[in-house]
């Protein structure tokens, strides 16, 4: 189904090291309106998705665990040369601890992911417009983490992601409308 490049899907470049804003990726990397709780929605949700709007599902889906792979990238190159002191002072003491350099599906506060994340009504316009806040939702916590960064280099991946959202926003309120036009249609038999 999927044709892996061994690339990502746009460069991610770190001027320096910064456990801090690690952690506040983690949100993107294991948070509810995170990568890759999108990408499960998505995924999952196709199933119950007509015909028209399936493979917006299934493309954007897949995107999102492109992110998914460059917001991993960025929290590697974050920490790679911290020392335990820096992450200690960073919040990610205990994640240290637990889980050395790997990472871990969990959010900025450090709540591990949970499935409770993945919404999936079996009403194809109700789950559209639960995509829209998703990516809604996404857009701003780039936004609210490329504020909090200093690292001009790190900045433009982020921008790259956040205008990713707004445009995987923009496709579902266009399949929202498809689909409402096709409900509305007369049928006549």
């Amino acid at each position: 189904m999927w044709s892996y490049e061994k690339k990502l899907q746009y460069p991610v470049k770190v001027s320096t090291c910064n456990p801090t804003l690690a952690k506040y990726l983690t949100e993107q990397y294991g948070g509810a309106d995170g990568e890759l709780a999108a990408a499960l929605r998505y995924l999952n949700q196709r199933y119950t998705i007509p015909e028209k709007v399936v493979g917006l599902l299934t493309d954007i889906g897949t995107e999102e665990f492109a992110h998914l792979e460059m917001i991993a990238t960025m929290i590697y190159k974050l920490t790679k040369d911290a020392t335990p002191q820096q992450l200690r002072d960073a919040g990610l003491g205990e994640h240290f601890v637990a889980h050395d350099s790997a990472l871990f599906y969990n959010n900025a506060a450090g709540v591990p992911f949970t499935t409770s994340y993945i919404q999936a009504k079996g009403d194809p316009i109700a789950d559209l417009y639960e995509d829209i806040a998703a990516e809604e939702k996404a857009r701003a916590t780039y936004q609210w983490i490329i504020d909090m960064s200093d690292d001009p280099d790190l900045n433009d991946s982020l921008r790259f992601l956040r205008q990713r959202e707004i445009i995987h926003s923009q496709r579902f309120r266009e399949a929202v409308e498809i689909l409402k036009e096709e409900r509305d249609r007369k049928k006549i038999f």
